[in-house]
């Protein structure tokens, strides 16, 4: 492993809030110029980016665009190449979550999420791609989700474990360029989406997400940019999650899922339980 080429030039979407939003700000802190995209330009976080650059003659442009939509997408990074150059470092930040019991989630929900996160990445990777020059890097935000399964997280899941795949390809026919491409799979990280979540969380979903440990988005960024710099190919910031992943990658799978069913089922039958009083009141 050796480290990365010295990012000046940085593409991010999603990069109006979140993790996308907090990595844009770290790049332009070490005075690289940044191009972001997001579903809109929000003038208070341009501005707020802005003040963290290091010398007026960086460069930072925002654009409208999409990640489900490919053509807008490409057109923005198009001018963002023309207006800072080639991306040397190229994020895919953005991201949605529809977290619902299986039965309970709509096929609409379902494919938005696979479109987001999943389609996405591959547009976001399809666009930034063929601008990328020796020594350059792609990296896909995916999530512990994508290498293990949790209660409800059957859209997410799917869409994560989907860009983990997509991730782990890209990285085999683009090496022989001289790209490298890093997959960044944070546990639970306190951002908006998240906060969001949190407020109708299943019990079982919180209870196996604290397996993997919750960060916050300092501690996380901290991590995922030391993933960056040295040059990873899987990024996974926090310590639990980290035993998570090697638990999941080198334990048999029995010994996992038996973990796993015993605190689910811990969990519905307090549910149940909490449950019962209420169905027998007149």
């Amino acid at each position: 492993m050796t480290a990365a080429r010295k990012p000046m030039t940085c593409f991010i979407s999603g990069g109006m809030s979140g993790l996308g939003r907090a990595l844009a700000s770290e790049y332009l802190r070490r005075g690289a110029d940044v191009a972001i995209f997001d579903l809109q330009v929000k003038r208070d976080v341009l501005q707020e980016l802005e003040s963290h650059r290091q010398s007026t003659s960086q460069k930072i442009v925002a654009y409208a665009a999409s990640v489900t939509d490919f053509e807008t997408l490409t057109a923005a990074v198009e001018q963002a190449t023309s207006a800072i150059g080639s991306p040397v470092l190229a994020i895919n930040s953005a991201g949605i979550q529809r977290a619902q019991p299986f039965e309970q989630l709509s096929g609409d929900d379902f494919e938005q999420v696979i479109q987001v996160n999943l389609i996405g990445s591959r547009n976001f990777a399809a666009a930034v791609l063929p601008s990328m020059d020796e020594g350059s890097r792609l990296a896909l935000v995916a999530s512990m989700a994508g290498f293990t399964a949790n209660y409800s997280y059957a859209a997410y899941s799917a869409s994560k474990f989907g860009v983990i795949g997509l991730g782990k390809v890209l990285r085999m026919e683009h090496k022989p360029r001289g790209i490298d491409v890093s997959l960044i799979c944070p546990p639970e990280v306190d951002t908006p989406m998240v906060v969001d979540e949190q407020k109708n969380m299943h019990p079982a979903s919180r209870k196996l997400k604290s397996i993997g440990g919750s960060l916050s988005l300092e501690e996380a960024i901290t991590g995922i940019l030391a993933g960056l710099d040295a040059g990873r190919t899987v990024i996974i910031p926090g310590g639990k999650a980290k035993l998570t992943y090697f638990c999941n990658r080198y334990l048999p799978d029995f010994v996992m899922n038996g973990l796993v069913d015993r605190i689910v089922d811990s969990e519905l039958k307090k549910m149940s339980s909490a449950a019962a009083p209420a169905a027998g009141e007149p």
